[in-house]
């Protein structure tokens, strides 16, 4: 009796990805002790890998989270196989990112049926060398992973430093808004109860953008159900990515943001501006401008 595939669920939500951020295949492909070549798929560009996987199964699907580079000596895989069509789609729709295929010592080369249904498929396909193990590979992206999540910490530390300064300025508001979006490269903005902005700074997003962001403001500060309202909340509208986040304190603000591109760290960092907006418009009554500013040094410190 043949074997049944099992077919994916159309219905499940896909998995949330890891907290590091991600290696750009790129970055994989110029590794120079790798040796790595991509001979297949879509330009290296555009794919991020998440994490990385070895499965010699003829159907790793079950087993996939999305993101992952694939990487098997196709033990599985046998000269003019026509389930190599099958394999990689179920791959692409697992949410897979690459495939790696080992040169030896089961292949002497990728097989022609391999690459062809990977470009059929848009799956960037790598052929791994016989010096290469997978386990180098997997190390390799654990490294640049660590590298890049240093880097992003470091992003993150210079940002809450200027934040802090922009927030001891003489006219706080626009300053710290003005930090904020240039360590952001986007646009933020001062929202009030009825979500329009009251001040801003940065590029301003296209008109659907701005009147997107204008309703998520309203939406974390006035929910349209009888429960509380979110502290933040996150939109897309074309190539612009959206967040709001509401203020403490009685005044009823929420800060909004918009940029081209979400970083690991862009949160962190919205985050910290929101909590520096929210003391700096509470109406601290009797407090001096040099008691406001050292309460906020205090505070970040």
């Amino acid at each position: 009796m043949a074997e049944s595939t099992p077919s994916p669920s159309p219905s499940a939500a896909p998995p949330p990805a890891p907290p590091t951020p991600p290696v750009p295949l790129a970055a994989l492909l110029a590794h120079e002790g790798l040796g790595l070549r991509q001979i297949a798929g879509p330009d290296a560009a555009g794919t991020d890998i998440h994490w990385v996987h070895t499965s010699e199964m003829a159907d790793p699907y079950p087993y996939l989270l999305g993101g992952e580079l694939l990487l098997t000596a196709g033990v599985h895989v046998r000269a003019g196989d026509a389930s190599l069509d099958t394999y990689v789609s179920r791959i692409v729709t697992a949410g897979g990112a690459a495939l790696g295929f080992g040169v030896a010592p089961v292949h002497d080369t990728v097989p022609r049926a391999l690459v062809e249904a990977c470009d059929r498929h848009g799956l960037p396909l790598l052929e791994v060398p016989p010096q290469t193990t997978f386990s180098g590979v997997a190390r390799a992206v654990w490294q640049l992973m660590a590298e890049a999540r240093h880097t992003e910490l470091r992003r993150v530390a210079r940002a809450q430093q200027g934040l802090a300064v922009a927030a001891a300025r003489p006219d706080p508001v626009p300053a710290l808004l003005r930090q904020l979006a240039t360590r952001l490269d986007g646009y933020a903005a001062l929202h009030t109860a009825d979500g329009a902005p009251v001040q801003s700074a940065g590029t301003p997003p296209g008109d659907a953008a701005l009147a997107a962001l204008d309703r998520l403001a309203g939406v974390v500060l006035h929910p349209a159900e009888p429960r509380p309202a979110p502290a933040s909340g996150t939109d897309t509208v074309g190539a612009a990515h959206l967040a709001a986040y509401a203020l403490a304190g009685p005044r009823g603000l929420a800060l909004g943001v918009a940029t081209r591109r979400r970083e690991p760290g862009d949160h962190t960092i919205a985050q910290v501006a929101a909590v520096l907006l929210a003391l700096l418009t509470a109406g601290h009554q009797g407090a001096t401008e040099s008691a406001r500013s050292a309460a906020l040094v205090r505070l970040l410190l």
